[in-house]
């Protein structure tokens, strides 16, 4: 399921970061009673009564001429077109200004519901004195304070009565796959060749594409896909450009969202380590992972290319074993058609159950293959197995010591399901878990 975005805007010094970190628990954005100090946008996943969301904190808005402004405006900007939801804060202590209802302007136009919030109102005669701003024509003001979290809950409310009812767009029997990897691997090239249009700009530049475009199409054999097209991920330390974090951020939440993620290197470049950032963000999200290697009709080739090649990615991504390995060539459409029945396979491989009986048939071979580890005089005793969710598929195992399940006796157990079952293409999480 996507998960609505709401954004805090406003003018300097209102308390958005406050704000922000009271909703999501956490002291994330840097708080100075100062303006200007929020320079960028902040984001984070929050939740109320068991609504996710994504939060964003922006740096506060002017209109003053001066480079920062302009740039701390444009990222507000960005945030704004990016929410379902907007909450425009305001300060009770300075009242309406002139800055307020020119901001309100600009929320006007959105066609968003937007939520007014009057900061710092830490006591009774504050929470009353906030009639001056029904005049911006935003609805009903919601005095709270950040700082003691006085009305954050009436807030919260509201904010998620205003989340939009048809964020997914996602049909039942459709398979969601991204396509990721670092700037000009040629991910658009792809998504216009598995479409048969030009659906997303290509450019030979790097950071062309900046959104994440949602595209649904029809396999060969009928099966449905969406397929989402990612803006370039660069490394975090060289993410300057104002709309990089945001498509940072897009490409992020479109694995997050995803069933199977295709990992895109460049055969001509080589494995860079922006590559290991980008597979690091597929991994630990859980997802199903294709290893797709772009560009393959570039480099000169022997016989043992492929092998060469793969001898790499399994030396690089270490991690990554379980990946299928992909070579395409968007440019000539060369075996282009594997990518969609490859996602479709590594689906129904990371849905799949294994009954609890035939898990513990397993068990008992692998106690007769390896020994369990013996730490400080105490060994490890494993009792049970069973399946508890898919998706990543998730076991836990129920042992007399969850201390004493050694990280390479759960790399065992791993290595034992994937040589029973095909597992190719999803990571499988094992839990250990003491028997009561």
């Amino acid at each position: 399921m996507v998960l609505p975005v709401v954004a805090i805007v406003g003018r300097p010094n209102v308390g958005k970061s406050t704000l922000f970190n009271r909703i999501i628990n956490h002291r994330l954005a840097i708080v100075e009673d100062k303006p200007g100090v929020t320079r960028d946008r902040n984001y984070a996943q929050a939740e109320w009564l068991g609504h996710k969301f994504d939060l964003i904190d922006t740096g506060g808005i002017t209109w003053q001429n001066g480079k920062l402004e302009d740039e701390i405006r444009a990222q507000a900007e960005i945030a704004i077109k990016e929410a379902d939801v907007i909450v425009l804060l305001v300060s009770v202590v300075n009242h309406m200004t002139d800055l307020d209802e020119r901001i309100a302007h600009l929320l006007y136009r959105t066609k968003k519901p937007v939520i007014l919030a009057v900061n710092k109102a830490d006591n009774p005669e504050q929470r009353t004195d906030i009639y001056d701003f029904y005049s911006l024509g935003l609805g009903e003001p919601i005095p709270v304070s950040s700082v003691h979290g006085t009305g954050i809950g009436d807030l919260l409310d509201k904010i998620v009565d205003a989340f939009p009812k048809d964020l997914d767009k996602k049909e039942e029997d459709e398979i969601s796959f991204s396509i990721i990897g670092r700037p000009n691997v040629g991910k658009s090239s792809i998504v216009n060749k598995l479409v048969g249009e030009k659906r997303v700009i290509v450019n030979n530049e790097e950071g062309t594409t900046r959104d994440a475009v949602d595209t649904p199409f029809v396999g060969e054999d009928g099966s449905k896909f969406r397929i989402v097209d990612t803006a370039g991920i660069r490394r975090r330390g060289r993410v300057y450009e104002k709309t990089e974090k945001y498509s940072v951020m897009r490409a992020m939440a479109a694995i997050e969202h995803s069933d199977v993620v295709c990992l895109v290197l460049d055969a001509s470049t080589g494995i860079r380590e922006q590559d290991k950032h980008v597979a690091g963000y597929a991994h630990d999200a859980g997802r199903g992972i294709i290893i797709v290697v772009n560009k393959w009709d570039l480099p000169k080739k022997n016989s043992s290319s492929g092998k060469d090649f793969v001898q790499i990615i399994h030396q690089e991504f270490q991690y990554l074993n379980y990946a299928p390995i992909i070579f395409i060539s968007a440019k000539t459409g060369q075996r282009l058609d594997q990518i969609p029945k490859m996602v479709k396979k590594v689906y129904k491989n990371q849905n799949q159950r294994i009954k609890s009986s035939t898990l513990n048939d397993l068990l008992l071979d692998a106690s007769k293959l390896v020994p369990t580890p013996l730490i400080k005089g105490k060994r490890l005793r494993v009792y049970y197995m069973t399946q508890v969710s898919t998706n990543p598929p998730t076991f836990v195992v129920f042992v007399n010591d969850p201390d004493l399940m050694h990280f390479s006796y759960q790399r065992f157990l791993v290595n034992q399901l994937r040589d029973n079952f095909d597992f190719r293409g999803t990571p499988i999480k094992i839990i250990p878990r003491k028997r009561k």
